[in-house]
């Protein structure tokens, strides 16, 4: 017996040894930095959202993946998800209830067509949002729903009616229409007719997968945003926000996260990796990217945000944003045994972190989706800034922090563990 525990031990030890070896050279320092270079150039201008140095970026990405050996998402002919963002204009807006003319201020129309003309007769849904409901909520879900509506709202939101024209900015490209309409009135018969100036602007997410075995249908999510602000006013002669941290840093992590998750082969669920756009301009990119899935088919979101620099904590450590929402930090932690590094909670809770990036659209549907930084945000000097540079990154760690995330997902990667869900009624 003692014999055969020896030898199961010799194999386990030798077993382990050699996937670390295999995940350092998947995982090393040079290429890290070698992707870091691209990404965070002067010759991406800052990846400004609209701008010829974006689209180079997806590009580089884009052909990352490819060479990675990644699949398309859902056998696309691009690892690019294109998509339209509109900004809608009022020119005039006009409409009756039972003959009687609404005034324009309680009106307001949300779509992309340049004009278009309701009545009782237009098939559109109608529905209420009365005393008692929250009104940006409940107008939310229908703007969204791919549905065309007319939504009577109660006079009792007239103090904060006009702010349902914030969904006019930054919509995406649908063929519905939403018309609220401010009053006590339950009409028989109405009209609205609105004209709007429509502008138009394409973006794109990247977008790669490795297909599940057993769990296919099952996700697992792996991000960060590769967009950031572009050229702005020069500091000692320098005017391009290069973005190095923030966040080629976590688009490079992406990107050497699937080339160590395709060549170990060995996720029984699906595994997605995804660069966003316009994080920093909306977070327009995780919007439309959370819209291609169902949700309750998203086992775990793992966004990554601003590693480059050490933590609090100092090197080998990393935090986790909403960490008390799920029990995938434990998890996570759990994984990482015996290897010196630490996952903490958000110990900037004042900050609000856990809503502020590209995890919030899927967390706020129930899916533990969570951001990865290292970012002191009380004390980061680069951030937002033209310093935000490649040579203030300290490599070694960071390659340390990709492989612990590797590390840390294994066992929800190949369909072990399964973290808890987040509570949305907990959510603001």
């Amino acid at each position: 017996m003692k014999k055969i525990f020896v030898t199961g031990l010799l194999i386990s030890i030798t077993s382990f040894l050699l996937a670390q070896k295999k995940m350092n050279r998947i995982i090393n320092a040079k290429e890290v930095e070698r992707i870091e270079r691209v990404l965070a150039s002067d010759e991406m201008k800052g990846r400004r959202v609209f701008t010829p140095e974006i689209d180079k970026a997806a590009d580089f990405i884009a052909a990352e993946f490819k060479a990675a050996g990644l699949k398309t998402w859902n056998n696309r002919s691009s690892f690019r998800q294109d998509f339209s963002i509109v900004s809608v204009k009022s020119i005039s807006t006009s409409g009756k209830i039972d003959n009687q003319e609404i005034d324009a201020k309680n009106m307001i129309v949300i779509t992309s067509q340049p004009e278009i003309s309701v009545s009782e007769k237009s098939g559109y849904e109608e529905v209420t949002i009365g005393a008692g409901k929250n009104l940006f909520t409940e107008a939310q879900k229908f703007v969204r729903s791919g549905k065309n509506y007319v939504v009577l709202v109660d006079t009792i939101f007239s103090k904060t009616f006009s702010r349902l024209s914030s969904f006019k900015r930054g919509m995406f490209k649908s063929e519905n229409s939403v018309v609220f309409i401010l009053t006590l009135a339950n009409p028989s018969v109405f009209t609205v007719e609105a004209k709007h100036e429509i502008t138009e602007q394409k973006l794109s997410n990247v977008v790669g997968i490795i297909p599940g075995k057993s769990k296919k249908d099952e996700y697992v999510i792996f991000s960060g945003h590769y967009d950031h602000i572009g050229i702005g006013k020069p500091v000692n002669g320098d005017s391009i926000y290069n973005g190095a941290n923030d966040d080629a840093a976590g688009t490079t992590a992406v990107i050497m996260l699937a080339n160590y998750f395709k060549k170990i082969k060995n996720n029984e669920r699906t595994i997605v990796f995804a660069a966003f756009t316009a994080e920093e301009s909306g977070g327009y990119g995780a919007q439309y990217f959370s819209r291609q899935f169902d949700p309750a088919k998203v086992v775990a979101m793992f966004n990554i945000e601003m590693i480059g620099t050490e933590s609090k904590w100092g090197n080998n450590s990393a935090y986790i944003t909403g960490y008390e929402k799920t029990d995938m930090g434990p998890i996570m932690q759990k994984n990482l045994e015996g290897t010196g590094f630490t996952f903490h909670p958000d110990p900037y809770p004042d900050q609000n972190l856990f809503y502020r990036s590209d995890n919030t659209t899927l967390a706020r549907l129930g899916v533990p989706a969570h951001t990865i930084s290292t970012s002191k945000m009380d004390s980061e000097p680069n951030y937002h800034k033209v310093s935000d540079e490649v040579e203030t990154l300290d490599m070694k760690n960071m390659t340390m922090i990709i492989k612990s995330i590797a590390m840390s997902a294994r066992s929800i990667v190949s369909g072990k563990d399964t973290p808890t869900r987040v509570k949305v009624e907990e959510l603001r």
